[in-house]
Order: structure tokens, then C-alpha cells, then sequence
């Protein structure tokens, strides 16, 4: 599996066709005690920088981001009675959506986990 970044601090574990997306560990950090977490329904399309979720945390709301195009295939419905696993499992259990990709080419524009720890500390 490749994992991409964005530098809206979207993650993107791609395992063959299908792209499991989430938020970073400097993200859910900034964010605060997450309370609420609206994810897409399956079959919804989102072309790449769509805005496909929501996030609320006692500090703000943010939207999510789609890092690349494609249709939802499964969102995390675990997160709407536990919207907290996104504080202490970020880049795992605590994914958004995964969604089939529509056009692989879009994750050449993503950072990899070294390019992206480097933007974050130049934060």
C-alpha cells in the first residue's frame, strides 16, 4: 500500500484501485477533542478538492477534502456514535471514506510521508 498527503493535512492509503481517506495526527492535534463527524454516503462523487466531509471539534468545524477523484465506496459510520477515535486513531481506525479512484495520474501531485513531515514542520 502507498500513503500521499495533502497540505490540507488529508491522508490517502491507496490499495489497488480503492483510496481509504482520513485526516493527519498535526491535523486531529489542531482540531482539538473531535465531537461530530459527518462522512459521505456510498455512491456520492467527488472530483478532487471537493469538499466530501465535515469534522467538529470544540475549537472549530473544518471540512474534509477529497485528495483525488472518485465514488465513495464505503464511509467510516463508526465515527457518528464514536467521533473521538479520530483523536487517538487518526491515520487508522479513524479513516473517513474510501472511494474508488477515477483517475490514479491525481496521486503524482500528492506528497509522500517525508515530503510531508518536512511541511509540517515548517509550519
Amino acid at each position: 500500500m502507498s500513503r500521499y498527503f495533502t497540505e490540507e493535512h488529508e491522508w490517502v492509503e491507496v490499495e489497488g484501485t480503492v483510496a481509504t481517506v482520513g485526516i493527519t495526527e498535526y491535523a486531529q492535534q489542531q482540531l482539538g477533542d473531535v465531537v461530530f463527524v459527518d462522512v459521505p454516503s456510498e455512491g456520492k462523487q467527488f472530483d478532487k478538492g471537493d469538499e466530501a466531509a465535515v469534522v467538529e471539534s470544540v475549537k472549530a468545524a473544518s471540512d474534509v477534502y477529497s485528495p483525488v477523484s472518485g465514488t465513495i465506496v464505503e464511509g467510516n459510520d463508526v465515527l457518528a456514535d464514536e467521533p473521538a477515535l479520530v483523536n487517538t486513531d487518526p491515520e487508522g481506525d479513524g479513516w473517513f471514506f474510501k472511494l474508488e479512484l477515477s483517475d490514479a495520474s491525481e496521486l503524482d501531485g500528492l506528497m509522500d510521508e517525508g515530503a510531508y513531515k518536512k511541511y509540517v514542520a515548517g509550519l
